[in-house]
């Protein structure tokens, strides 16, 4: 697992508290008391968490600390908490094409456009992109919707064409999912 790196910006007395805490804490802790210094910071990390005691809307991964005095112990748990959020929000979205999928809200979005999905959709969308050849209709039938391949079925597609139809009128998208002579398959 990554460092989590917590940062606090302009909030002088909570770094103290911190760097006294140091040894017991599981974090890298550092103090940050301009936003240039911020930016720079930031910009080789990946699991990271500001916390400040007042909101600044153009800064993300942002804890407020509003009110105080706070139990120690409370507070900790309140940032491992806040770690935990944006490991899951990290953790839900990926990348296919030009297109961002957002698992948690079974949203599909690109260039301002957001297609609902269901939960279907979603695992044969991943199940089809982490293939890097044509998936049978028979493996999507087993493993996506657990069915035996020897039963005469055209749910598979049937789903296709739908979700195919779907992209196609949000997204102007036909190249999506392709067909190919033994399977779907996305490139």
């Amino acid at each position: 697992m990554s460092t989590q790196n917590l940062i606090i910006y302009k909030f002088n007395s909570l770094y103290h508290i911190f760097e006294e805490l140091n040894l017991d804490l599981n974090f890298e802790i550092s103090f940050v008391d301009n936003r240039n210094s911020l930016d720079d910071k930031v910009k080789n990390l990946s699991n990271y968490l500001i916390v400040s005691n007042k909101k600044f809307l153009d800064i993300s991964n942002q804890f407020i600390l509003e009110k105080t005095p706070i139990n120690i112990f409370k507070l900790v748990e309140k940032i491992n908490i806040e770690f935990l959020k944006l490991q899951f929000n990290s953790q839900s979205e990926f990348k296919i094409k030009n297109y961002t999928i957002d698992l948690n809200s079974r949203e599909m979005f690109a260039n301002n456009n957001k297609l609902k999905l269901t939960e279907k959709e979603i695992n044969t969308i991943t199940y089809l992109s982490k293939s890097n050849k044509p998936v049978s209709i028979d493996e999507l039938q087993e493993k996506v919707w657990s069915y035996q391949s020897d039963m005469e079925t055209h749910t598979v597609e049937t789903h296709i064409y739908r979700l195919r139809k779907k992209i196609l009128n949000i997204f102007n998208d036909n190249e999506f999912i392709i067909s190919k002579k033994n399977g779907y398959q996305i490139k």
